[in-house]
Order: C-alpha cells, then structure tokens, then sequence
C-alpha cells in the first residue's frame, strides 16, 4: 500500500511557523527600538535645574550588572545549575573580553572627543558608524552584500545625518543683532577621533556576532561572559575616576532605574539579535529609534517638529524595503 503524506497540511503548519517567527522577531525590534527611543527622553525626565543629578559611569556598571544577573537567573532557569557546576577554559573565555574593552574605548572617546568639536558636529558625523559597521561585516564576516544593500544603508546613515542637521539650532543667522551663540566647530583631530570611534563601534558589533555565532554554547551562558567582563571593566574606570563628584548610587530616583533596567534588556534583546540576525539589524534598530525619540521628546519635552522630519522617516522606510525585500 502507499501512502501519500498530507503535503498541504505540512506546508501549511510551515507557513504557520514563519509567521510566528516573523511576528516574534517584529515584537522584539519593536520592543528595542522602543527602548533605544526612550532613552534620551528618560533622561531628560530625572534632570533638576537642568543638570543630570547621578553619576553616569555608575549609571553604565549599574546596567551592566543588570545584564550579568539577568543572563545568569536565565542560565539557571534554563540550563540547570550544572552550566556553572565546571569553571570554562579560559580560551573559551577570553574572546568575551575584547567587546568589553571596545566598548569601553569607545565610552572614553565621546568624552575626549568633545574637546575637539562641538556636540552637533559630533552628533552628524558620528553616522559614519554605519557605514564602518558595513565595510567591516562585509569584509570581516564575509556577508556579500547586493548594490541594493549598499545603496539601502547609504540611504540609512544619510536619514542619521538629516534627522540630525534637522535637529540644529542654527539661530537666526540672518539678524545682525542676534547674539552669537555656539558654532559648529571641528579640528582635524576631533575628525581622526571620530573615524576612530566609529570604527571602533563597528568593529566592536560584528566581533561580538562572529564571536556569539561560532560558539556553539547557550545565548545565555555566552551573555553570562560577556558581562563579566562589562562589570569589571567599566567597574574599574568608574571607581578609579576622580572627576565626579557624586557618590556612586547618588541621584538614584524611579527614572533613574527604569533606564537601568530597559537598557539592560536592550543589551539582552541586541545578543539575540547579533546571535540570530545580524549586526546590520542593529543599525535599522537604532536609525529607527532616532524617529522614536524625536516623537516622545515632542510629546514629553515639547521639542518642535517640522514637516523636515519626514524626509528622514521617508528615507529609513526605504532603506528597509531595499535591503529586506
């Protein structure tokens, strides 16, 4: 007797399961870029008379120990105490560290890097990250990428750099009378600083997806190292400041914590992405944040939007549909 296998009803449970694969990763990019958007707005909320009241390198360990407790409450849940049982190679290990120290590198540079230019010039040209994370995935990973691609995250970091001149506060430069206020400046230093930390930010997204990718280990063991590392490393340069003068939990308010925990799981969220998907998903996310900001700062702040932000919502939907259809 043969038998003819139901190939309808298989295919259509295989239809089923991409749907619920597409709407889970929907939620989930959802969900970050609207953690990503609120961040700016959030911290503008916990500021008193104009200043931010705690201590924004602990605000940095704070998150990450978020991150380290949450991997490893995940770790036990899923995997059983036994994933801790063992201590790990340290040459299993030690890759994790690299992004940490990146990453770190990275949080002195924006600091350095506004003596040498002023904030707007830093916020227009740190785009220049997307097209670095690119270069790097493309060669570095070895991702051929189709023209359209090219041409999609091109479309990406010009949409950066439109929100960004459209956010400026030029004055009224026509008026005489106006007083003179802050102008865009940038030193040949400032620019060879801000080539190094975009290149820097790309290098550090696509070794953190080759190392994620190429250990066949739990996401969540494989978070557990990374912010072992994170802790230790951002605990030493906040203990080891002498800049500040806040305590270290000084400032603390409900704000204050609700921006520990969302970019906690932001950093979560980001390894499934880089561990499943790819770092150039990382970059929509964050160019889509920016139009999320932009939206809450108007309804929280009563930041002033003009019909100019539709370009670089136009130009963002593009990108999209260039590089994923």
């Amino acid at each position: 007797m043969i038998v003819i296998q139901n190939v309808g009803a298989s295919s259509q449970r295989r239809v089923r399961r991409q749907w619920v694969k597409r709407i889970q990763w929907g939620l989930l990019l959802g969900l970050m870029v609207l953690i990503y958007g609120s961040h700016a707005p959030l911290i503008n909320l916990t500021k008193v008379d104009g200043q931010v009241p705690f201590n924004p390198s602990s605000c940095v360990v704070m998150i990450e120990f978020f991150k380290l407790l949450m991997s490893l409450v995940t770790l036990v849940l899923t995997e059983g105490t036994s994933a801790l049982s063992t201590l790990p190679p340290l040459v299993l290990v030690a890759p994790y560290g690299i992004p940490a120290i990146l990453y770190a590198l990275n949080n002195n540079l924006v600091v350095l890097m506004q003596a040498y230019m002023d904030p707007s010039s830093y916020q227009i040209l740190s785009n220049l990250k997307i097209a670095s994370t690119a270069l790097l995935y493309s060669v570095c990973l070895g991702k051929r990428l189709r023209p359209a691609q090219w041409l999609a995250l091109g479309l990406l970091m010009a949409a950066g750099v439109c929100h960004s001149y459209s956010s400026l506060d030029l004055g009224d430069v026509g008026l005489p009378d106006a007083k003179e206020g802050p102008k865009l400046h940038i030193t040949a230093w400032g620019l060879f600083l801000v080539l190094v930390y975009c290149s820097v930010s790309g290098l550090a997204a696509v070794y953190t997806e080759k190392v994620l990718k190429s250990q066949k280990l739990p996401l969540s063991l494989q978070n557990l190292y990374l912010y072992v590392f994170g802790v230790a490393i951002n605990g030493v340069s906040s203990f080891s400041s002498v800049a500040s003068e806040k305590s270290f939990l000084e400032g603390y308010s409900g704000a204050v914590w609700v921006i520990i925990a969302g970019q906690a799981a932001n950093g979560l969220l980001m390894s499934v992405v880089l561990k499943h998907g790819s770092g150039i998903t990382r970059l929509f996310v964050i160019s889509c944040s920016m139009l999320v900001n932009a939206l809450l700062s108007w309804v929280i702040v009563g930041l002033q939007l003009t019909p100019f932000f539709l370009l670089p919502v136009s130009m963002i939907g593009l990108a999209a549909y260039l590089y994923y259809i």
